[in-house]
This record gives structure tokens, sequence and C-alpha cells, in this order.
């Protein structure tokens, strides 16, 4: 049981992880997570090169703790494809977010609920793998039949609980992306 609540944890971790990497028009910081830099030949996460800083809700600032790495940092955030083309002024990388479009916005809703289906569908797929095993322990004799109803009973409530928190979860991210 507590295994399954683990799982089901982790599904909900990967989703929240992969929310925060799309971008709502606002500047987020999160979207830099995928990014790394060539620093003295070894690929580096573009936090440990410098300071990331949101100024203004559109924009995102890079200030290197080295300033001759900037070109690196530029083509590191173009190899990383996140749809923002970055401005190097000399001293540091700024990224403008453009206001998105509404056909972009409801494109990016279709995808998070896609990606909300998928969660749920790997939360049912823990709960599937867990009455299974609950079953293999009623069939050795490890439990009785009223402890495998009890302990079904317990697990479809875990995954209600579950997927009421992947509903909530996408709710929120599609309400944040078609706010103007």
């Amino acid at each position: 049981m507590k295994n399954a609540e683990t799982k089901m944890d982790k599904a909900i971790a990967v989703l929240e992880t992969d929310l925060a990497a799309i971008r709502a028009g606002r500047a987020n910081p999160a979207i830099l997570d995928k990014v790394t830099v060539e620093y003295y030949g070894v690929p580096t996460p573009i936090q440990q090169v410098g300071t990331i800083a949101v100024p203004e809700a559109r924009t995102i600032t890079i200030q290197p703790w080295d300033a001759s790495i900037l070109s690196d940092i530029e083509k590191g955030i173009l190899k990383a494809d996140i749809g923002i083309t970055p401005n190097n002024d000399g001293k540091m990388i700024r990224l403008n977010f453009p206001p998105l479009t509404e056909e972009r916005r409801k494109e990016l809703v279709k995808g998070i609920s896609k990606r909300g289906e998928e969660c749920k569908v790997a939360i049912r797929n823990i709960r599937r793998d867990a009455l299974e095993a609950f079953k293999k322990q009623k069939k050795d004799g490890e439990i009785t039949e009223d402890d495998l109803k009890e302990l079904e009973t317990k697990i479809q409530k875990l995954t209600d609980k579950f997927v009421a928190s992947v509903d909530s979860i996408i709710s929120a991210k599609e309400k944040e992306i078609l706010e103007v």
C-alpha cells in the first residue's frame, strides 16, 4: 500500500515538473531547467554558471559569474530549443517572452490535458499492479478474503485522491495559461 502511494506521489511530481517547464506567457525560471552550457568543456546546468532573475513579468535575465561564457550561454539556450531567442547585451542575457496568441493558448491547454491524462493512466496502472499483488497474497494464503476487499477499497480511495489531485493541478495550469 505504501509502495503504491509512493509511486503515485512520484507520478504527480513528474507531472508538476513537466508543467513547470511550459511557459504561460509569463517569465518562469523553471523553463531553463533543461538548459546546459558548455563550461570549460563540461555540460553544466545554466543555474550553476550565473544568477537567474525575473525583473519583470515577461523577462528573465541571466547574469553569468564569468562574463567570458555569455556566448556559450546563448548557444545553450538556442540548443535547448525553448522557443525564446536570447538577447546578449555584453553583460547579461535577456529572454523576452512575447504574449501568447489565443490559438497558442488553446494548443498549450490541449497538451496540458494530454499530460494530465497520461498521469492518470500511470496512477491507474499503479492501482492495477497493487491489486494484482493483493490478489497474489490472497492466493498464497497471506491475507483473507475480507482483508483483500478492505485493501481493494483503500487502494481505490487512494487512487481517487490522486486523480482528483491531478485534476486540480491541470485546471490550475489551464487557468494560468488562458489568463490574458
